[in-house]
């Protein structure tokens, strides 16, 4: 009879520490409790602290890439096979990007929640009236550079004068290019993404990263020299993770969790590149896996030097945003500057 008595103590005592439990683990999804204030560029690498997995419930999200499947997407591919979007109560579906897919437009439209794009990219759209948010760079800086043959006498871009340029209409860096050295002479020919003229013709120069044509044209027998378009002094971050500032305002738990494991997973590309590189090449056949590994080791500097190297991943400064807002101003393609700390904020980043 006492053990009777004792057992109905015990599954009593569990009944009420059961009940206590399911009532104190509640929250709202999308504003916590101890939701940040504002977004604020000048939020100087404090990150917000993300909700333990276990807390919330498992969310479907979208993030669209600016390009099809690269390694400069590595970090975001790591997160996935690694299972850290998961780990931080996320399900992530990964649109691939192209040249016929706007990851500002359909991330505007509601279509998806999450986009990387180049940082000019963003301000223009500014100006169009789409108000987004960069709360992660994957690149301090950005590897496009124009490309020449080894042999062409090109020190500086001084030197482009009398050569023919393939370049894509309308690319915001040439515009600046053009409005700080008189390249008035160089002709100027539409880039179709092929190199045939630009191997044939040995004085001419071609749009390029870094990470990627050099390489190609050298598997071809063809040898080739840079010049970064950042020597200019036109450097936007690069593969910017954004948000529209709608959608950051409703849902910042989210927003915290996605750059935690949008940091983690870059973190992780680190060390695993050749690994993930294959799933990366498995979602892209169409870039080769060597191609792939080249251009994981070639943005190592970009990605994790700078002022990543100092701050952590993915930093961005006031500085940096004013100085390409104050540029594509002066070049006529915005109707007013505005202040950089409303298009970008550190607040969700890991402190290094």
């Amino acid at each position: 009879m006492q053990h009777f008595k004792k057992g109905k103590v015990l599954i009593l005592c569990l009944l009420v520490a059961v009940f206590v439990a399911a009532c104190g683990g509640g929250g709202n999804n999308n504003e916590p409790a101890n939701a940040p204030a504002a977004t604020d560029g000048a939020t100087n690498g404090a990150a917000t602290d993300a909700p333990a997995a276990t807390d919330v419930p498992v969310e479907k999200v979208k993030l669209v890439l600016n390009w099809f499947p690269k390694a400069q997407h590595g970090g975001v591919y790591a997160a996935q096979e690694k299972g850290i979007f998961k780990d931080n109560a996320l399900d992530v579906t990964i649109e691939p990007g192209g040249p016929q897919v706007s990851a500002i437009q359909i991330v505007a439209s509601g279509a998806a929640e999450f986009g990387l794009v180049h940082a000019d990219q963003m301000v223009i759209a500014r100006n169009q009236g789409i108000e987004l948010v960069g709360v992660a760079a994957a690149l301090q800086g950005s590897p496009q550079a124009l490309m020449f043959h080894e042999n062409a006498d090109i020190q500086s871009f001084d030197d482009l004068a009398g050569r023919s340029v393939y370049i894509q209409p309308g690319i915001t860096y040439w515009d600046f290019l053009k409005s700080k050295f008189d390249l008035s002479k160089a002709k100027e020919v539409a880039y179709n993404g092929q190199h045939v003229n630009f191997i044939a013709d040995k004085e001419s120069v071609s749009q390029a990263f870094v990470t990627s044509e050099p390489y190609f044209l050298e598997k071809e027998g063809v040898k080739t020299k840079t010049i970064l378009i950042s020597e200019a002094g036109y450097d936007p971050y690069n593969i910017v993770l954004f948000v529209t500032k709608d959608y950051l305002e409703k849902n910042k738990e989210t927003v915290a969790r996605f750059v935690k494991a949008f940091s983690e997973g870059w973190m992780s590309y680190k060390d695993s590149a050749t690994e993930i590189n294959e799933v990366i090449h498995a979602a892209n056949p169409n870039i080769e896996l060597d191609a792939l590994n080249f251009e994981g080791e070639a943005q190592t500097s970009f990605v994790y030097g700078g002022d990543a190297a100092e701050h952590g991943f993915g930093y961005m400064t006031e500085e940096r945003w004013t100085t390409l807002i104050t540029q594509l101003a002066d070049l006529g393609l915005l109707k007013e500057k505005f202040d950089a700390k409303e298009i970008f904020t550190t607040e969700f980043l890991p402190a290094k």
